[in-house]
């Protein structure tokens, strides 16, 4: 149930969309993609480096990632709670510092010599991961909390859209020097980001709530024992997987379709992700604008999520020939997917002040984190329905319960965020 702040009068003075908030948790996510997406595009010669055969890159590669997945899952949970309790900016700082210095140690993987190099190599994405779950939650809810409700949609997307080329600048930093070399500019551009958040204040939003010491805040188990609440935050969570199972599926292990559709030209899954994060940040730059004239979060994302579906059967189902075709396709599902800003957008709406940094944080890293089931089951339905329509099913699944969560949540469209859980 949702009830009133004590006072309503503290305003935020930084209303801007280009204000230091919005600029800082930008390029905080741009950091975020970088490194995130970076073992989805160094995998192949990484662990080729390591001395793995084709066969061990396939299983390895996604028991690293599954690792790297489940260290968001868990940090999600675990910096969404500090961000309700110690604030939003605890976030920010703390988890920049814990997955640049787990993106060094990566690029020391191949001289390993302590325990097995591709143990270590998980061990250090599990801690990555954990510090990648903070970013996102934590720089759109202070981001949500600080603009005024008529650019939020705007204000969010923008930080998306152009954090998420940090994928683009992730890929050609391995082509223009080496896998090693792009983990240690990951590290150095996470702690160079620690300076620009010096300058940024903390919401106005969190402070009133902070000083009302009878709030219980950041209670992750809250979202379980009220049926509203609960449904409210699965429906959250459904609206993310058709993005992951794009991201995650057909693009990561975009090297086995082309091999199922006959490419003969081999295909690169950092080149494919690179391509689907371009329409993805594309897609995030133009979803707010959608939910502006639309003037609907609803409409606006289940709109690009019928994109990602066409898209993806053209993929899955037309018989594509060439690298330039699935690259392509790549970029449109990409595009199709682009409601991203938005997913998050409406997970730090549907909570009150309390629980928002909670929610914005957890909900993202809940999808990321079922990309462990999305892989195990890929592997598990390829021998007995080979690549295609074993992605095809997962991609099934994904994609009905994200049109049925978004098609059900309550709208968030202009909504007062000025507000408890009670």
């Amino acid at each position: 149930m949702a009830i009133p702040t004590v006072s309503s009068t503290q305003k935020t003075p930084e209303t801007s969309l280009f204000g230091l908030p919005v600029i800082v948790a930008a390029l905080g996510y741009f950091v975020d993609i970088y490194d995130l997406l970076l073992f989805g595009i160094v995998r192949v010669p990484s662990l080729k480096d390591l001395g793995l055969t084709p066969d061990q890159i396939s299983t390895v590669g996604a028991s690293i990632l599954n690792w790297q997945m489940g260290g968001l899952l868990l940090g999600g949970i675990l910096w969404g709670i500090i961000g309700d309790k110690k604030g939003r900016l605890s976030v920010l700082f703390g988890s920049i510092i814990t997955y640049s210095i787990a993106n060094i140690a990566c690029g020391f993987v191949k001289y390993v010599t302590f325990m097995d190099p591709s143990t270590y190599y998980a061990l250090m994405r599990f801690v990555a991961g954990i510090g990648l779950a903070g970013e996102l939650g934590a720089g759109i809810t202070l981001v949500s909390e600080v603009l005024p409700k008529e650019k939020r949609a705007i204000g969010t997307s923008l930080v998306a859209g152009i954090g998420l080329f940090g994928a683009v600048v992730a890929y050609f930093t391995v082509k223009l020097f080496d896998w090693q070399t792009a983990f240690f500019v990951g590290g150095g551009l996470g702690f160079g980001l620690l300076l620009l958040r010096v300058g940024v204040v903390e919401s106005g939003m969190f402070k009133e709530v902070n000083d009302q010491k009878h709030v219980n805040r950041g209670d992750f188990l809250s979202f379980f024992t009220n049926a509203d609440r609960f449904s409210r935050y699965l429906k959250c969570i459904g609206i993310g997987l058709p993005t992951w199972f794009v991201i995650g599926i057909l693009a990561t292990f975009s090297n086995e379709f082309g091999k199922a559709f006959g490419i003969s030209e081999e295909i690169q899954p950092g080149l494919a992700i690179m391509w689907c994060y371009v329409g993805l940040a594309t897609g995030d730059l133009a979803s707010g604008f959608i939910s502006h004239a639309l003037e609907s979060r609803k409409k606006g994302v289940a709109l690009l999520m019928a994109v990602a579906l066409v898209f993806s059967l053209v993929y899955l189902f037309t018989g594509i020939q060439s690298s330039t075709a699935l690259y392509g396709l790549c970029l449109a599902m990409g595009f199709g997917i682009g409601y991203w800003a938005m997913f998050v957008t409406i997970g730090a709406e549907q909570f009150g002040t309390n629980l928002r940094a909670t929610a914005a944080t957890t909900v993202p890293n809940m999808v990321r984190g079922l990309v462990i089931p999305m892989t195990l089951s890929y592997q598990a339905l390829k021998p007995s329905l080979a690549t295609i329509n074993a992605g095809a099913v997962v991609g099934l699944v994904c994609f009905i319960i994200g049109f049925y969560s978004i098609l059900t949540i309550p709208e968030t469209h202009g909504k007062d965020l000025n507000y408890l859980e009670e």
